[in-house]
């Protein structure tokens, strides 16, 4: 029996209504009929009162903790329709794991594991008529904590909410499968040592924001940013990893060395590479060494990996005083190759070596 307490949405979506929204969902942008909440206090009171209601507008105080510090941390994971009728998810106990290690560095409470788990299940199970079934398609879950005491003062919050909302989604960028551009900036940084670069927080993403307007102004999709220390080595996109497939079929990557997320796709992606009896190195890269190997052909493929877009081939990439194809433009080999593997195993279609998944419903 679920821990969750049901409050059931008094006005949900008529299904007519819900299936044409599921459809062909735009990323992030339509709900389901309801959201996991949990509350925790300090004082000894700890998580408490799990509850399924519904999805509708938070009551906030002007003073809320939050909008003044941003002490707030989130996930991202996806939930999928299987042909045997189940619902399955992808890995969620490394979700669970990343979410405390960012709720350590925010001086957060640390969420247990199942309370984790458990949450994405009663929120699923209630709302499951949401996970669309078309190919590519699935169920987004959100699962975020925030500080939500009442207070102005710079310390950690005693009053901390966490939720989990999930949206119908399909493909993440609008131009499905084509490559995208990559602008490179190299003026700005998302993180340096010692900040927050490894945790999943807001305060990250909002640092990237200006660069995207920047990759946008440029024709560009996404924007790569640099190591703030020395400004010439790659580390991560503003909301995905990066890795570089070299003539000889090695994969080389970034290094998760506090200043880059540890990618759940990412770890997922280099253990498939690593199956397959290809070389997976984890090291620093430099721009002048990427950009070279492009030139040169030794870097065949660059793509691009997280829960969101799962795999995505980078056809170009952009910047002050350089504008180069990868390869011959279009996706590559390995990349597409991976990226079906993957998917399969998200989607029942492939065997499950490693365990990944996870049924839900």
């Amino acid at each position: 029996m679920s821990r969750f307490a049901l409050d059931p949405n008094p006005s949900p979506l008529e299904a007519c209504e819900r299936a044409a929204l599921i459809q062909a969902p735009a990323f992030g942008t339509v709900f389901t009929d309801h959201m996991a909440q949990i509350t925790w206090q300090a004082g000894g009171r700890g998580w408490h009162d799990h509850r399924i209601v519904p999805y509708g507008p938070l009551q906030l105080m002007p003073a809320t903790s939050v909008l003044h510090y941003a002490q707030e941390v989130f996930e991202g994971l996806k939930a999928y329709r299987w042909e045997d009728g189940s619902i399955r998810t992808f890995r969620p106990a490394a979700n669970a794991e990343r979410f405390s290690r960012s709720a350590r560095r925010l001086a957060l409470p640390e969420l247990p594991v199942e309370d984790f788990l458990d949450s994405l299940a009663a929120l699923v199970k209630v709302d499951q008529a949401w996970v669309p079934a078309e190919p590519g398609t699935s169920l987004y879950l959100r699962p975020f904590m925030f500080a939500s005491e009442p207070f102005i003062g710079v310390r950690a919050a005693h009053e901390v909410t966490y939720l989990v909302i999930a949206s119908p989604v399909g493909a993440y960028f609008k131009g499905g499968l084509a490559p995208v551009s990559i602008w490179v900036d190299q003026t700005y940084h998302r993180a340096g040592p010692g900040g927050t670069g490894a945790a999943k927080c807001g305060g990250n993403y909002a640092a990237s924001l200006v660069s995207q307007e920047l990759a946008y102004a440029h024709g560009c999709e996404q924007v790569l940013f640099l190591d703030a220390a020395t400004s010439t080595c790659l580390e991560e996109l503003g909301g995905m990893n990066v890795a570089l497939v070299m003539a000889d079929g090695s994969v080389v990557t970034p290094p998760t060395s506090g200043t880059i997320l540890e990618g759940v796709t990412r770890s997922s992606l280099l253990q498939l590479v690593r199956d397959r009896g290809l070389t997976v190195t984890e090291r620093p890269v430099e721009l002048a060494e990427a950009l070279a190997g492009i030139k040169a052909g030794t870097v065949a493929e660059v793509f691009a990996c997280g829960t969101a877009a799962v795999v995505t081939p980078v056809g170009r990439l952009a910047g002050e005083d350089f504008d180069l194809t990868v390869g011959d433009g279009r996706p590559g080999a390995l990349t597409m190759s991976l990226r079906q593997e993957l998917t399969d195993i998200q989607y029942g279609r492939g065997e499950d070596r490693h365990a990944w998944t996870h049924r839900l419903v």
